[in-house]
């Protein structure tokens, strides 16, 4: 089995995202296959959005949706919780910085990204709010000082261009939004059809190894279909 990269597209306010978090799980036990995480930014700048009530009611049949389809759990303190609380602002930047700052100081983004896809789906936590990046990024063992001080640098122009770079990846792989999972072997990039093993991670971990052992075969591009209805979220 030779070494490869799954490049993985994401976006940590993407309830598809939380889905296929058991995939990402899977694919990252296969000894030689690497993960590399891109945060989309589907929530930033003029797209990131406060909670409301129309928020809820259009966020909670896709979630109810995902957790039927891939056996990801919704915890009440999010449903009754967060989508209630109009105080709190859903902006995928910050928790992408922090992802980006947990993978330079310890290579645990990945990490990173489950505990905080827990924390908004499951406990309600307002994962855009930097107290609560540091307190979620000492969960996972970083030490709160040096995790502040890369936050930090990675804050601002650093995290706009790896926003404009995975959205540039994206476009290059044929991907129509989140998650959208890509392989690379050599020079080849071939884009996965993943919404088809969500809540079947052993399958999903049986399909990658199956490809990396045929190294030279090209499998037909296929991409999700845009909108979260369709088992990815739309740019």
């Amino acid at each position: 089995m030779t070494n490869a990269v799954l490049h993985y597209l994401y976006d940590p306010l993407c309830g598809w995202c939380y889905g296929a978090a058991p995939l990402v799980t899977a694919a990252r036990a296969i000894p030689g296959l690497g993960v590399a995480l891109y945060g989309g930014g589907m929530m930033s700048g003029a797209n990131r959005q406060p909670v409301s009530e129309a928020l809820r009611n259009y966020v909670m049949p896709h979630d109810h949706r995902i957790a039927a389809l891939t056996g990801q759990a919704f915890g009440s303190a999010y449903f009754d919780g967060l989508l209630r609380d109009t105080g709190a602002v859903f902006d995928s930047t910050p928790p992408i910085t922090a992802i980006l700052a947990a993978e330079a100081l310890a290579g645990c983004g990945a990490d990173l990204l489950k505990r905080l896809q827990i924390a908004h789906y499951v406990e309600g936590q307002r994962i855009a709010d930097t107290e609560v990046l540091g307190q979620l990024a000492a969960d996972i063992g970083l030490d709160p000082a040096a995790f502040a001080a890369e936050f930090a640098r990675q804050n601002g122009a650093a995290t706009q261009a790896h926003i404009a770079a995975s959205r540039a990846l994206l476009a290059r792989v044929g991907g129509r939004g989140f998650p959208t999972f890509a392989l690379q072997q050599g020079e080849t990039l071939t884009l996965l059809d993943a919404g088809r093993f969500f809540g079947q991670p052993e399958a999903w971990r049986a399909r990658l190894e199956q490809q990396l052992r045929q190294t030279s075969a090209e499998e037909p591009a296929s991409a999700a279909q845009a909108g979260c209805a369709n088992g990815s979220c739309a740019i």
